[in-house]
């Protein structure tokens, strides 16, 4: 089997405290996209252990639209824990670099096309001579307190807010493009704001479903992933549970569809481990296919 690499590069601070350079550790990957990882079936499996998945949490990941860089961004989970590593995998030829990427940075969140790149109530767009300025997407947006913002090949934006935040309401909102103007963000119908708090939305490129994680009554216990598909009259249909291949009684968020459609990723809450009685947050995944038998027939 051909062997594909990592190449692991440090940061630039890193790099002045090494008086004769620094190391290149190679760490050897069978070759294919994800990583190098054998694809899952139809229950969900953690992604890339001892890779991305390690003693530190997995936490946020994300795709590039043309799928050559990943991300995994990772921050304190608790206020005495160390810094972790944010890292970036990026596809170099026959390889993937490993890029440790700085403090403060945080996970890019691209529309589908790629030419726009969203942080929280800014955005900014790719122009012939490289990425604009950030720009306000409005006052209304910068008011609330977004933890993630997904957007739609149409423009169509949904985002979350943090329920922990002074005036935060634990609630989905969207924002269309209307005869080329941006609409200040609207919630999202009862169907999908239902229960203790929803958040970390994901809409599908075309608007056919949107997917998110929430805490409700009716759930497997902390808070699982739902989704909700787009009806013929263009409204938001039910929430429905993405059931025991994906969910357990232990906490799930994060859902999101890889660019090229193939796989759900996101996080659950796993025995940590160093041993401890704390959880750490990995990353798993799922074959997608499994969510058209979730869409109802009529």
């Amino acid at each position: 089997m051909k062997q594909r690499y990592i190449f692991i590069a440090l940061p630039l601070a890193a790099l002045a405290m090494c008086s004769k350079g620094y190391s290149q550790d190679y760490l050897p990957l069978p070759d294919g996209s994800y990583l190098g990882q054998k694809p899952p079936g139809l229950t969900a499996t953690p992604f890339a252990p001892g890779i991305v998945n390690t003693a530190e949490w997995g936490d946020a990941i994300g795709f590039s639209p043309d799928m050559h860089e990943f991300y995994v961004y990772r921050w304190r989970h608790t206020q005495d824990a160390r810094e972790p590593e944010s890292v970036t995998y990026k596809r170099v030829g026959d390889s993937w670099q490993k890029i440790v990427m700085q403090k403060g940075w945080r996970k890019p969140s691209y529309s589908p096309d790629g030419n726009t790149l969203y942080n929280r109530g800014k955005y900014k767009q790719r122009t012939a001579q490289g990425w604009s300025e950030f720009k306000s997407l409005g006052p209304a947006f910068e008011e609330i307190p977004i933890m993630g913002l997904t957007a739609s090949a149409q423009g169509t934006l949904v985002l979350d807010e943090n329920a922990r935040s002074k005036g935060g309401e634990g609630i989905l909102r969207y924002s269309r493009v209307i005869n080329g103007q941006r609409e200040a963000p609207k919630p999202l119908p009862q169907t999908i704001n239902t229960g203790l708090w929803n958040a970390h939305p994901f809409i599908a490129p075309d608007e056919s479903f949107m997917m998110w994680d929430g805490v409700r009554d009716t759930g497997y216990g902390e808070s699982d992933l739902y989704i909700s598909f787009r009806q013929k009259d263009g409204c938001w249909g039910e929430a429905i549970n993405l059931g025991d291949s994906v969910n357990t009684s232990a906490e799930e968020g994060g859902p999101q569809i890889t660019p090229d459609g193939l796989y759900l990723f996101f996080n659950r809450m796993v025995p940590a481990a160093d041993g401890s009685a704390n959880a750490q947050s990995d990353v798993f995944w799922i074959d997608a296919s499994f969510i058209e038998t979730l869409r109802p027939k009529s």
